[in-house]
C-alpha cells in the first residue's frame, strides 16, 4: 500500500512538472513543433528533446547565476551538459522560442546572447577567441538559423534573419537578412531579397565565391565577344 502511495505522489508531481513545464516554455514548445518534423505532441517533446531539457536547466541556473549564487549555477550546467550533450554557461542570455536541433556538441559560452526565435543544430559553438575579458562571445539576433558543426567566434553581432550554412567558421559581423557560408564565412544576401521567415533549407545556400566567379566569366565572355565583333569589322 506504501508502494501504492508513493507511486500515486511521484504520478502527480510528474503530471504537475509536466504542466509546469508546458506553461513556462510553450514558446520553445511551439517553436520545436514548428521546426521539427518529427515533433508529434507537447508532451513527447517534454518528455524526450534534449534541446528543451538543457533549456530548462539553463533558465533555472541563469536566474541562479543572476542572483550571483557561488557554484550552483555552475553544478546544474553541467549536470545538463552531461545528461544532453549540450553546454550552456550559466552566463548566458537566451531569448525565447530557442530550438536546439538534436543538440549533442552544442556550446553556448558565458557571454553569449541569444535572441528570439533562433535554431541551433547539432555541433554549433557560440565561442570565444582567446582569454580576453569582458564580452568575448557572440550577440545572435532574432530568427537566425546556425547550421550543423558551424562556428560563430569571438564578441561579434550575427543580424536579424541571418542564416549561417554547415560547418561555416564566422568571425566577423553579419549584416541582417544574409546568409553566410564557407571557412572563413563569407557573407552573401538571398538575391537582395528580405527574408522574411525562418528556413531550415540548408541544401540551397547560395555561395558567393561561386558566384563571384561566375560574374568574372560572364564579364570574359562578354569581353571575347566584344573583340571578336571588333575583329570582325576590320
Amino acid at each position: 500500500m506504501i508502494v501504492l502511495y508513493i507511486f500515486l505522489i511521484l504520478l502527480i508531481l510528474l503530471i504537475l512538472k509536466i504542466g509546469l513545464i508546458r506553461i513556462i516554455f510553450r514558446d520553445e514548445i511551439a517553436a520545436t513543433i514548428a521546426r521539427d518534423p518529427a515533433a508529434t505532441c507537447a508532451i513527447e517533446i517534454i518528455l524526450t528533446y534534449s534541446g528543451l531539457h538543457a533549456i530548462v536547466s539553463h533558465r533555472l541556473a541563469n536566474t541562479l547565476y543572476r542572483w550571483k549564487v557561488p557554484v550552483l549555477p555552475r553544478m546544474i550546467s553541467q549536470f545538463a551538459r552531461h545528461i544532453t550533450g549540450i553546454e550552456i554557461h550559466p552566463g548566458a542570455k537566451i531569448g525565447k522560442g530557442l530550438f536546439i536541433d538534436h543538440g549533442m556538441g552544442v556550446v553556448i559560452g558565458q557571454t553569449s546572447e541569444i535572441g528570439d526565435n533562433v535554431t541551433l543544430f547539432q555541433g554549433t559553438t557560440l565561442g570565444g577567441t582567446g582569454k580576453e575579458k569582458g564580452k568575448r562571445h557572440p550577440t545572435i539576433g532574432n530568427n537566425v538559423v546556425i547550421g550543423a558543426g558551424a562556428k560563430v567566434l569571438g564578441n561579434i553581432r550575427i543580424g536579424n534573419n541571418v542564416n549561417i550554412g554547415a560547418n561555416a567558421v564566422v568571425i566577423k559581423d553579419v549584416p541582417d537578412d544574409s546568409t553566410v557560408v564557407g571557412v572563413p564565412g563569407r557573407i552573401a544576401r538571398k538575391e537582395g531579397r528580405k527574408i522574411t521567415e525562418i528556413s531550415l533549407d540548408h541544401t540551397n545556400l547560395p555561395d558567393p565565391l561561386s558566384q563571384a566567379i561566375e560574374r568574372i566569366q560572364r564579364e570574359i565572355e562578354l569581353i571575347e565577344s566584344e573583340l571578336k565583333h571588333h575583329k570582325e569589322k576590320k
